[in-house]
């Protein structure tokens, strides 16, 4: 801990100025932050961490921050991707206010199915409390086993079985955010006219204007039943057709998972599962397909027995008229086992002295083929130019009836200086992040903006967007106490106007 600086900030008796707290609240997740935590070259710290009980601790800690100067960044459970809880290099000292205790289930309406929880809790914890009333919220990100439902809201996460039980913009039903200039109450009504939804302002808000500390959730009872089957397609694009035309046919499926043939192969290579390769290469032969690449698909079905069989039928029908082989269930029940493995053979791949990073994107359907061939061959592009080589793989990770998500996984060398790393990670997402504006497509689709997105959210959302966010921060948190530098930080009048930041 000798290279965590001395603290110094004023007491506090809500503030842990423990260098080993400090620094475990010093990172999330992305690539740099990766980089920085297994070199050692961590270079700002918070300056102190906060543990609220409750809504008065946070006024308290935002009395504390005018007076003394300092910033806070509100912390879920650290898993952010794109530098949401950073503090920043020339910015006052920070303090990080750690929202876990904030996490019990304090009410369930059965028979509206609203559960109200504190916005610290995690997936699991939330999930548990749901399912031992018979209910479940159906939220499930890669990230579910640490990050938070106020995370999640922050962020506008998106689960892994989000065409069933929807985003969390749509289960997200009310709540409070406390705000430095006072609390917003969100009552949860079914609907309403009565002017602009408030509860989008603090979807996607990033602790920028505040701090979510309770979240009245949409919850479902627990299904009847589920099913998780696997079918081969000779080629992409006929796997891109067959889920466009089961996604807007509406079966009532809860996941549509299609992975390119890179991807393929290292799933079932990684699951130890290369004969189940050569079997769809001869089912595929059977159907008349040249031996080639092959793309696999998951299909993921929930609800009452009877429509999960039908949804299974349809689904399996609309493949096979694609050329698509469906194989049953073994490789949807391999997905379901691991559906929270994949982040941690970062560390398998680290150790062995190699990186791995992942994007993501959302466009129209007419516009898939082309985005993703032109962000996969701009990360070996920019790649290349260095000298080095790359393994990329992609697939289609939420569809809806207008699109779909294309995210995109990148594997490449780590080098003996970690500046040199973060160079090739820097030089491939700024090539990606172009490639992605350049073809309309959102830069985030589930990640959020943090800090690595948002020299891109001006291309999105245009000049006259960027006011509106600027000025409800500035309405909400008139002195700019709240997690600088996250979301619209850095935007200037070239950005702006949509020219990439690169």
């Amino acid at each position: 801990m000798s290279a965590v600086p001395e603290a110094r900030i004023p007491h506090h008796p809500l503030i842990s100025l423990d260098p080993a707290e400090r620094l475990r609240h010093a990172r999330g997740q992305s690539l740099p932050d990766w980089v920085e935590m297994r070199s050692g070259r961590v270079r700002t710290f918070p300056a102190g961490v906060a543990t609220p009980q409750s809504e008065d601790d946070i006024r308290a800690l935002f009395d504390y921050a005018r007076e003394h100067g300092v910033v806070l960044i509100p912390y879920g459970g650290g898993t952010s991707v794109v530098g949401h809880i950073n503090p920043e290099p020339d910015a006052p000292p920070a303090v990080t206010v750690d929202l876990s205790q904030l996490s019990e289930l304090e009410y369930l309406d059965e028979t509206s199915r609203l559960a109200t929880f504190g916005a610290g809790v995690r997936g699991p914890l939330l999930e548990a409390a749901l399912r031992a009333r018979g209910y479940t919220l159906g939220h499930f990100p890669q990230s579910f086993e640490y990050s938070t439902l106020g995370g999640w809201i922050a962020t506008r996460s998106s689960g892994q079985q989000s065409l069933y039980y929807g985003r969390i913009e749509d289960l997200f039903a009310g709540g409070r955010m406390v705000t430095p200039a006072g609390t917003l109450d969100m009552p949860p009504y079914p609907a309403s006219a009565a002017g602009p939804d408030l509860r989008h302002a603090v979807l996607g808000s990033e602790g920028r204007m505040g701090i979510i500390t309770r979240a009245i959730v949409r919850v479902s009872p627990l299904p009847e039943a589920e099913s998780f089957h696997g079918v081969f397609f000779p080629a992409w694009e006929a796997g891109v057709e067959a889920v466009r035309e089961m996604v807007q046919a509406r079966l009532p499926l809860s996941m549509l998972r299609l992975s390119n043939a890179a991807e393929t192969e290292a799933n079932l290579t990684l699951a130890g599962r290369e004969t189940f390769v050569n079997f769809a290469h001869r089912g595929l032969g059977l159907l008349g397909h040249e031996r080639g690449e092959k793309c696999m698909l998951v299909i993921g079905a929930t609800g009452s027995s009877r429509s999960v069989r039908q949804a299974r039928r349809e689904a399996n029908y609309i493949a096979r008229r694609h050329g698509g082989l469906p194989v049953g269930p073994m490789m949807g029940t391999i997905w379901l086992k691991s559906r929270f493995r994949t982040p941690y053979l970062r560390n398998t791949l680290w150790e062995t002295g190699y990186a791995v990073d992942t994007l993501e994107t959302i466009v129209p359907w007419a516009d898939i083929p082309r985005t993703a061939e032109a962000v996969i061959n701009s990360l070996h592009r920019a790649s290349e130019a260095l000298g080095e080589r790359v393994y990329v793989f992609a697939h289609l990770s939420h569809v809806y009836p207008t699109g779909a998500s294309i995210y995109v996984t990148v594997i490449f060398r780590v080098q003996p200086d970690p500046d040199h790393t973060l160079e090739h990670w820097r030089r491939m997402k700024c090539a990606a992040s172009e490639t992605i504006v350049a073809h309309g497509g959102t830069i985030s689709h589930q990640h959020g903006v943090g800090t690595d997105h948002a020299p891109y959210l001006a291309a999105e959302k245009g000049p006259l967007g960027i006011g509106l966010l600027q000025a409800a921060i500035r309405h909400c948190d008139p002195t700019g106490i709240l997690n600088p530098g996250k979301l619209v930080a850095g935007v200037d009048a070239r950005t702006v106007e949509g020219d990439a930041p690169c």
